[in-house]
Protein backbone atom coordinates (compact mmCIF):
# COMPACT_ATOMS: atom_id res chain seq x y z
CA UNK A 1 0.00 0.00 0.00
CA UNK A 2 1.31 3.53 -0.85
CA UNK A 3 2.08 6.16 1.62
CA UNK A 4 -0.94 7.58 0.10
CA UNK A 5 -4.52 7.19 2.31
CA UNK A 6 -6.99 5.14 0.16
CA UNK A 7 -10.51 5.91 0.15
CA UNK A 8 -12.60 4.94 3.01
CA UNK A 9 -15.99 4.25 2.85
CA UNK A 10 -18.47 5.29 5.73
CA UNK A 11 -20.90 2.38 6.10
CA UNK A 12 -22.97 4.23 8.98
CA UNK A 13 -22.77 6.99 11.30
CA UNK A 14 -24.15 8.81 14.18
CA UNK A 15 -23.06 11.18 16.62
CA UNK A 16 -21.19 9.02 18.59
CA UNK A 17 -19.31 6.52 16.07
CA UNK A 18 -18.88 6.08 12.71
CA UNK A 19 -18.56 2.51 11.00
CA UNK A 20 -16.06 1.89 8.13
CA UNK A 21 -15.29 -0.49 5.41
CA UNK A 22 -11.76 -0.97 6.08
CA UNK A 23 -9.63 -1.54 3.27
CA UNK A 24 -7.41 -4.63 3.19
CA UNK A 25 -3.83 -3.74 3.59
CA UNK A 26 -4.60 -0.34 5.93
CA UNK A 27 -3.56 -1.11 9.47
CA UNK A 28 -6.08 -0.14 12.35
CA UNK A 29 -3.40 2.60 14.26
CA UNK A 30 0.69 2.17 14.66
CA UNK A 31 2.55 -0.70 16.39
CA UNK A 32 5.90 1.03 16.84
CA UNK A 33 7.65 -0.50 14.24
CA UNK A 34 5.47 -0.31 11.10
CA UNK A 35 5.34 2.79 8.19
CA UNK A 36 1.99 4.29 7.93
CA UNK A 37 -0.60 5.57 6.76
CA UNK A 38 -2.71 4.53 9.09
CA UNK A 39 -6.81 4.53 9.64
CA UNK A 40 -6.17 6.45 13.03
CA UNK A 41 -4.62 8.88 10.39
CA UNK A 42 -8.22 9.34 8.96
CA UNK A 43 -10.10 9.42 11.48
CA UNK A 44 -7.65 12.18 13.13
CA UNK A 45 -8.29 14.04 10.08
CA UNK A 46 -12.01 13.43 9.14
CA UNK A 47 -12.75 13.76 13.23
CA UNK A 48 -9.91 15.73 14.69
CA UNK A 49 -11.90 15.61 18.09
CA UNK A 50 -11.24 11.99 18.56
CA UNK A 51 -7.90 13.34 19.55
CA UNK A 52 -8.33 12.10 22.66
CA UNK A 53 -11.09 9.59 22.49
CA UNK A 54 -10.09 6.17 23.21
CA UNK A 55 -7.11 4.60 25.31
CA UNK A 56 -3.70 4.98 24.08
CA UNK A 57 -1.06 2.00 23.73
CA UNK A 58 2.97 1.63 23.81
CA UNK A 59 4.94 0.25 21.04
CA UNK A 60 7.34 -2.28 20.58
CA UNK A 61 10.20 0.44 21.57
CA UNK A 62 7.76 1.55 24.50
CA UNK A 63 7.02 4.97 22.72
CA UNK A 64 3.37 6.00 23.17
CA UNK A 65 0.90 5.61 20.15
CA UNK A 66 -2.26 7.38 19.27
CA UNK A 67 -5.27 5.47 18.78
CA UNK A 68 -7.85 8.12 18.62
CA UNK A 69 -11.55 6.45 18.97
CA UNK A 70 -10.23 2.83 17.98
CA UNK A 71 -12.19 0.49 20.25
CA UNK A 72 -11.24 -3.16 18.38
CA UNK A 73 -9.29 -3.49 15.52
CA UNK A 74 -8.75 -5.51 12.47
CA UNK A 75 -5.50 -7.68 11.30
CA UNK A 76 -3.91 -5.39 8.22
CA UNK A 77 -4.79 -8.08 5.77
CA UNK A 78 -8.88 -8.06 7.39
CA UNK A 79 -10.99 -6.31 5.04
CA UNK A 80 -14.42 -5.00 6.51
CA UNK A 81 -16.52 -3.76 8.89
CA UNK A 82 -15.13 -1.99 11.94
CA UNK A 83 -16.15 0.77 14.58
CA UNK A 84 -15.15 4.51 15.96
CA UNK A 85 -15.88 6.03 18.31
CA UNK A 86 -16.10 9.70 17.94
CA UNK A 87 -17.12 10.72 21.44
CA UNK A 88 -15.89 9.70 25.28
CA UNK A 89 -19.72 8.43 25.86
CA UNK A 90 -19.58 6.51 22.77
CA UNK A 91 -16.28 5.01 23.28
CA UNK A 92 -16.83 4.09 26.68
CA UNK A 93 -20.54 2.67 25.75
CA UNK A 94 -18.80 0.42 22.85
CA UNK A 95 -15.84 -1.19 25.12
CA UNK A 96 -18.43 -1.95 27.15
CA UNK A 97 -20.07 -3.86 24.53
CA UNK A 98 -17.48 -5.77 23.68
CA UNK A 99 -16.44 -6.45 27.59
CA UNK A 100 -19.99 -7.90 27.86
CA UNK A 101 -19.63 -9.95 24.65
CA UNK A 102 -22.97 -8.50 23.45
CA UNK A 103 -21.30 -7.04 20.38
CA UNK A 104 -21.92 -9.50 17.59
CA UNK A 105 -19.08 -9.51 14.75
CA UNK A 106 -19.52 -11.91 11.53
CA UNK A 107 -16.58 -12.45 9.32
CA UNK A 108 -16.62 -14.47 5.96
CA UNK A 109 -13.14 -17.05 5.38
CA UNK A 110 -11.85 -18.87 3.00
CA UNK A 111 -10.31 -21.62 4.49
CA UNK A 112 -8.52 -24.57 3.02
CA UNK A 113 -9.64 -27.90 3.22
CA UNK A 114 -13.32 -29.64 3.28
CA UNK A 115 -15.44 -28.75 6.28
CA UNK A 116 -18.30 -31.58 6.68
CA UNK A 117 -20.43 -30.54 9.61
CA UNK A 118 -22.79 -27.80 8.64
CA UNK A 119 -21.46 -25.92 11.95
CA UNK A 120 -19.69 -25.84 14.91
CA UNK A 121 -17.72 -24.53 17.78
CA UNK A 122 -13.92 -24.14 18.49
CA UNK A 123 -13.15 -23.64 22.49
CA UNK A 124 -9.26 -24.00 22.78
CA UNK A 125 -7.68 -21.55 24.94
CA UNK A 126 -4.98 -19.10 23.19
CA UNK A 127 -1.29 -18.31 24.28
CA UNK A 128 1.84 -17.03 22.40
CA UNK A 129 3.86 -19.17 19.96
CA UNK A 130 6.92 -20.56 21.49
CA UNK A 131 8.88 -19.91 18.32
CA UNK A 132 7.36 -16.93 16.60
CA UNK A 133 7.01 -13.49 18.77
CA UNK A 134 4.51 -12.92 15.80
CA UNK A 135 2.11 -15.45 16.13
CA UNK A 136 -0.31 -16.86 18.44
CA UNK A 137 -1.27 -20.59 19.33
CA UNK A 138 -4.39 -22.87 20.19
CA UNK A 139 -2.36 -25.72 20.32
CA UNK A 140 -0.16 -28.01 22.35
CA UNK A 141 3.22 -26.09 22.92
CA UNK A 142 1.76 -22.69 23.17
CA UNK A 143 3.60 -20.31 25.67
CA UNK A 144 2.72 -17.93 28.76
CA UNK A 145 -0.94 -16.83 29.87
CA UNK A 146 -3.79 -19.24 28.18
CA UNK A 147 -6.53 -16.86 27.55
CA UNK A 148 -10.28 -18.86 26.80
CA UNK A 149 -11.27 -18.74 23.27
CA UNK A 150 -14.38 -19.29 21.85
CA UNK A 151 -14.98 -19.27 17.61
CA UNK A 152 -18.73 -20.66 15.55
CA UNK A 153 -18.23 -21.16 12.39
CA UNK A 154 -21.04 -22.07 9.95
CA UNK A 155 -20.50 -23.78 6.81
CA UNK A 156 -21.64 -21.85 3.41
CA UNK A 157 -20.55 -23.91 0.56
CA UNK A 158 -17.50 -26.37 -0.29
CA UNK A 159 -15.48 -25.58 -3.66
CA UNK A 160 -12.50 -26.90 -5.32
CA UNK A 161 -9.98 -24.95 -7.36
CA UNK A 162 -6.79 -26.09 -8.87
CA UNK A 163 -3.28 -24.89 -7.49
CA UNK A 164 -0.35 -26.09 -8.69
CA UNK A 165 -1.13 -28.71 -10.86
CA UNK A 166 -3.65 -30.20 -8.12
CA UNK A 167 -6.94 -30.12 -7.44
CA UNK A 168 -7.52 -28.91 -4.12
CA UNK A 169 -10.77 -28.47 -1.68
CA UNK A 170 -11.76 -25.37 0.26
CA UNK A 171 -14.81 -24.00 2.49
CA UNK A 172 -16.21 -20.59 2.56
CA UNK A 173 -17.47 -20.18 6.21
CA UNK A 174 -19.72 -17.27 8.24
CA UNK A 175 -17.30 -17.20 11.62
CA UNK A 176 -18.39 -15.55 14.44
CA UNK A 177 -15.83 -15.05 17.39
CA UNK A 178 -17.59 -14.72 20.93
CA UNK A 179 -14.20 -13.77 22.33
CA UNK A 180 -11.96 -10.94 21.11
CA UNK A 181 -8.19 -12.58 21.29
CA UNK A 182 -5.53 -11.13 18.77
CA UNK A 183 -5.59 -13.27 15.34
CA UNK A 184 -8.88 -15.34 17.10
CA UNK A 185 -10.26 -16.71 14.18
CA UNK A 186 -6.82 -17.52 12.13
CA UNK A 187 -5.21 -19.29 15.35
CA UNK A 188 -8.39 -21.07 15.49
CA UNK A 189 -9.07 -22.29 11.98
CA UNK A 190 -5.48 -23.26 11.70
CA UNK A 191 -5.74 -25.21 15.03
CA UNK A 192 -8.33 -27.83 13.25
CA UNK A 193 -6.28 -27.96 10.36
CA UNK A 194 -8.22 -25.47 8.48
CA UNK A 195 -6.37 -22.55 7.82
CA UNK A 196 -7.21 -19.06 5.95
CA UNK A 197 -6.42 -19.35 2.33
CA UNK A 198 -3.90 -16.45 1.81
CA UNK A 199 -2.33 -16.61 5.44
CA UNK A 200 1.44 -16.41 5.08
CA UNK A 201 1.69 -16.34 8.51
CA UNK A 202 -0.16 -18.94 10.16
CA UNK A 203 -0.17 -21.04 6.59
CA UNK A 204 3.24 -19.96 5.50
CA UNK A 205 3.87 -23.49 3.05
CA UNK A 206 0.55 -23.11 1.51
CA UNK A 207 0.47 -21.13 -2.25
CA UNK A 208 -2.10 -18.26 -2.46
CA UNK A 209 -5.49 -19.81 -3.80
CA UNK A 210 -8.75 -18.64 -5.23
CA UNK A 211 -7.65 -15.20 -6.75
CA UNK A 212 -6.44 -14.00 -3.13
CA UNK A 213 -3.10 -12.07 -2.48
CA UNK A 214 -4.00 -11.75 1.08
CA UNK A 215 -5.37 -13.89 4.31
CA UNK A 216 -9.33 -14.20 2.81
CA UNK A 217 -10.71 -12.86 6.17
CA UNK A 218 -13.45 -10.35 5.39
CA UNK A 219 -15.89 -8.61 8.59
CA UNK A 220 -18.77 -8.99 6.94
CA UNK A 221 -20.82 -7.57 9.71
CA UNK A 222 -21.51 -6.07 13.13
CA UNK A 223 -24.11 -5.67 15.38
CA UNK A 224 -24.67 -3.36 18.30
CA UNK A 225 -26.50 -0.77 20.40
CA UNK A 226 -26.33 2.59 19.73
CA UNK A 227 -25.86 5.17 22.42
CA UNK A 228 -29.65 5.64 22.00
CA UNK A 229 -29.91 2.18 22.85
CA UNK A 230 -31.55 1.38 19.34
CA UNK A 231 -29.70 -2.06 18.38
CA UNK A 232 -28.75 -1.98 14.60
CA UNK A 233 -26.77 -4.21 12.06
CA UNK A 234 -24.01 -2.48 9.94
CA UNK A 235 -23.28 -4.62 6.83
CA UNK A 236 -19.58 -4.55 4.99
CA UNK A 237 -19.86 -5.22 1.11
CA UNK A 238 -17.71 -7.68 -0.56
CA UNK A 239 -14.52 -6.83 -1.96
CA UNK A 240 -13.60 -7.76 -5.42
CA UNK A 241 -11.32 -10.96 -4.51
CA UNK A 242 -14.22 -12.02 -2.72
CA UNK A 243 -16.63 -11.15 -4.65
CA UNK A 244 -14.10 -13.14 -7.68
CA UNK A 245 -13.65 -16.01 -5.16
CA UNK A 246 -17.78 -16.46 -4.64
CA UNK A 247 -17.98 -16.56 -8.54
CA UNK A 248 -15.47 -19.70 -8.21
CA UNK A 249 -18.08 -21.44 -5.98
CA UNK A 250 -20.71 -20.75 -8.12
CA UNK A 251 -22.23 -18.32 -5.77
Amino acid sequence: MSNKLPNIEVLYEDKDCVVVNKPAGLMVHPDGRTEGPFLSDWVLEQYPRTKNVGEPARGVDGSPIARPGIVHRLDRETSGALIIAKTKGGHAHLKKQFQDRTMTKKYLAFAWGEMLEEFGTISRPIGRNNTDFRKWSAQRGARGEMRDAETYWTRIKNGVQEVEGRMEKFTLLEVEPKTGRTHQIRVHLLAVHHPVVGDTLYAPKRPMALGFERTALHARSVEFNTTKDLRIKIEAPLPKDFKAAYKIFGL
